[in-house]
Parts: C-alpha cells; structure tokens; sequence
C-alpha cells in the first residue's frame, strides 16, 4: 500500500449510534447554512465543510455579524465562534442533541443572531425534533474518530478525481440530509425533477454524475463509494470495462458501488478508488450521451507538485 493513506474499517454495526448523534448534529449545522448561506445550485451551499478534526458550518453571515460552527471530534467539543468570541462545550456520551442545539441557539441570540430554522431532520427517519431530543446521546470517541478518518479518505479521493476536471463541479463536502462525502459533475443540460418535492426539485434540475461515499445502514453493514447519474438509469449497465472487479451497478437504486472492503483489500486502495470513478465516469457520460468530455480530463498547464507522490 505504498503512497496510499491509512483507512481502518469501520462498520455501520459498530458506531451506528455515535454515528447517529453526528448526523442529528450535522442537521443543525447544515440547517444554519441553509438559512444564510448564498444559494447554489444543487444544494451546494448547504454542504458543510471537513476539517483536519471534523466538520464545521465554515464561514456564514447575518447581518454585521460572523460565526462558524463546528463539531470537533479530536478535542471531543461542540465550538461556536461569533465576532472572534469563542464558545465551547464538551461532546460526551450522555448528551442529548436538545441540549447542543440550545448551546448554539443561545450562543447566537446572545450576540444579537436570530436565525430560525426548522428543527425536524431531512432526510432521516428520526421524526424527533432536533430542539425537543432527548433520546439521541450516544457518543463514543474513538468510534467517532474512526468514521472521520473514513471521511477524510473519501474526500481525497473524491477530490482527486474531480480536481483537474475542465468542467463544472461542485466539490467534495459533508451532504448533512444523507450523512455523506460526495463531488458532482454537472453538464449544462436542463432536466426538471417530474416530481413536486422541495429537495429534490432543487437537486435535480440539471444533468449531473455524483461521486460519492456513503457509512452503509441497517441493510448494508459496509460503507460503500458511489457513483449516481442523473436522469437516473434504470438498467443494467455492469460493463466490463468498469474496474475494480467487486465493482457493480445496481439498477434499481441507479448506482454503481464499491464496497470499502474491497478497496482496503486492494494494493492501492487509492488506485482502486480512482479506477471507479474513471471507468464509472466513461460508462455514464456514453449512456447520457454528454459531448465534449475528452476535454475534461485535458492535463493541466501546472508544474508537478513535488511533496504529492505518485499514488497520493
């Protein structure tokens, strides 16, 4: 595994609660950029940043004022910054989610931010209000630590592919609705959602290809990377040009997946990654029948990178 970053395996079964209390928290920070941050299409203002300990709202607006919200996961702390004032409070097992949400909420009232969000998550099956819950308070950090390390190889991954691509994207972030890392292409091509569903409308109005890397859940035990076209295509479309082998398509949820354990058992899991998303990219621009990608992938006009080795 020379020249590849270390990922140590973690299954949904195995830190499926801590997970949980950092989806419910992710929801609170994606809710405050949703309400001020600039909108983009494809969701993309609301997806929240990774950082070297986390995630983190990263730098939002409301009126004169500045803040930043971010769930530490190294130092094991909930932190707001407002003005340059920092406030903090631990993260620990036996927490409820009400009281990290009342931490942010008062935080921000007393320097003047009212922002009003609606607490219900999206896209969960926790139907609890974020500002009334008190059953979500699992939190055990060295599991938590482990999913971040997982997410920090996911965006490098991602971004790696998606990087030097000549097109229009939106780059790697924490998607806080599903709970995953994920990098979209976008072709300028129209394609209104036939359904009228607030997210979704908004999500899928133009054809793009996401890549991204998903925790698993209660039916699937293992996380997975992913590749998702949109329009979806409902098909079979295992080609065998599409690498590594464990790789497949599945038709009725419109993805390509790549087991994680596959890509851990492999020389280069790196390599492995990139190999998806190469072959997955080919195969689903041919069936959208999107033009002009050969030149998305045109070298850039920049000098090597010396301390980035082959591989990384």
């Amino acid at each position: 595994m020379e020249g590849d970053v270390f990922m140590e395996l973690v299954k949904h079964s195995e830190w499926q609660d801590t997970k949980l209390t950092l989806h419910l928290l992710s929801q609170i920070l994606g809710k405050l950029r949703l309400e001020t941050a600039q909108q983009e299409p494809q969701w993309a203002h609301v997806m929240l940043t990774l950082t070297v300990d986390g995630f983190s709202t990263g730098l939002l607006y409301f009126e004169d004022h500045v803040f930043q919200a971010d769930v530490n996961i190294r130092k094991h702390a909930l932190s707001m910054n407002v003005d340059g004032e920092e406030h903090s409070m631990p993260l620990q097992n036996g927490t409820p989610i009400k009281t990290y949400y009342e931490f942010i909420f008062q935080t921000l009232q007393q320097h003047g931010i009212f922002i009003a969000i609606n607490p219900r998550p999206q896209e969960m099956a926790v139907a609890t209000l974020l500002s009334e819950d008190t059953v979500h308070h699992v939190y055990e950090p060295l599991q938590a630590l482990r999913g971040l390390e997982l997410f920090h190889f996911a965006q490098r991954e991602e971004l790696k592919f998606v990087g030097p691509l000549r097109c229009r994207k939106v780059k790697p972030g924490l998607f806080w609705g599903t709970f995953d890392v994920s990098a979209i292409v976008i072709q300028n091509i129209a394609e209104p959602f036939p359904e009228d569903k607030p997210i979704e409308k908004a999500a899928f109005d133009e054809q793009f290809i996401e890549f991204g890397f998903w925790l698993g859940d209660d039916r699937t035990d293992a996380p997975s990377f992913f590749i998702l076209p949109y329009p979806f295509l409902y098909m079979n479309l295992n080609d065998p040009s599409i690498e590594p082998e464990e790789a497949y398509y599945d038709s009725q949820a419109s993805e390509f997946f790549l087991p994680v354990p596959a890509v851990m058992n492999a020389s280069s899991p790196s390599s492995a990654v990139q190999r998806f998303f190469n072959t997955g990219f080919d195969v689903l621009t041919r069936e959208l029948k999107w033009e002009g990608c050969e030149y998305y992938k045109t070298p850039l006009l920049m000098k090597s990178q010396p301390t980035v080795k082959s591989g990384n």
